[in-house]
């Protein structure tokens, strides 16, 4: 775990990132970056073969991106952006060269949009054992009241502090934690039915239908715009 004195943009340019910060985690695939704002502890994981960028700001150059972590789509136009600041080095307001380079950044992250790949962890010990066991095998088939009940809880208990604490149901949970966990091997190439195995879906359609409504699109068009780009 680090922190930086700037804030922080970290583009996965191949590969998937994994973030973490105290209670939270992002998951970061290709083509897409997290923004980690100025003073967070944090620390970044690789899966498989991972190439990435990272642009530093000053603090409170960049207004509009919230004062905590996030994960972003990343423009084609960004893109670029981002790799030829990182080859010119460190940027200085006196260039005008290098001015007009992140007058061009900023304005990109302007429009940014946000993409839900967060998953938030409870404090309240018995509703962590449940996360805990989730984590532990994200493809467990068994239904919720018996995950619960096997760290000596009760659902509706469980569904009180979920709701509570973090603001969604145990189920909802559950679905984000299937769908992180399903983009480190669909980023890694692997096929959609093959991922919605490992992710706990019994049928690659019901997957394809929760990545629909959760991401706007099929996993399909989803990495075919990363490769795209």
């Amino acid at each position: 775990m680090h922190f930086h004195d700037r804030d922080q943009l970290v583009y996965a340019s191949r590969g998937v990132m994994t973030v973490h910060t105290g209670n939270e985690v992002w998951v970061v695939p290709t083509h897409r970056a997290v923004w980690i704002p100025l003073g967070i502890p944090h620390k970044i994981t690789m899966s498989g073969d991972v190439a990435m960028r990272t642009l530093y700001f000053e603090a409170r150059l960049v207004h509009n991106l919230p004062q905590e972590c996030c994960v972003v789509n990343v423009t084609p136009l960004l893109r670029e952006l981002i790799l030829h600041a990182c080859v010119m080095g460190a940027l200085k307001k006196t260039n005008q060269k290098h001015l007009n380079v992140v007058r061009l950044v900023i304005d990109q992250l302007r429009g940014i949009e946000l993409v839900p790949l967060r998953l938030r962890h409870p404090s309240d010990v018995r509703a962590g054992r449940v996360a805990q066991a989730l984590l532990a095998n994200p493809s467990d088939q068994r239904p919720l009241m018996k995950v619960c009940r096997s760290v000596g809880t009760s659902k509706r208990t469980i569904e009180r502090l979920f709701l509570n604490e973090l603001g969604m149901t145990l189920g909802k949970w559950r679905q984000q934690l299937r769908l992180m966990h399903a983009m480190h091997f669909l980023a890694e190439g692997a096929k959609v039915t093959h991922a919605a195995l490992e992710a706990g879906y019994s049928t690659p359609s019901a997957f394809i239908s929760m990545f629909r409504k959760t991401l706007g699109t099929t996993p399909t068009a989803y990495f075919r715009a990363s490769s795209g780009r």
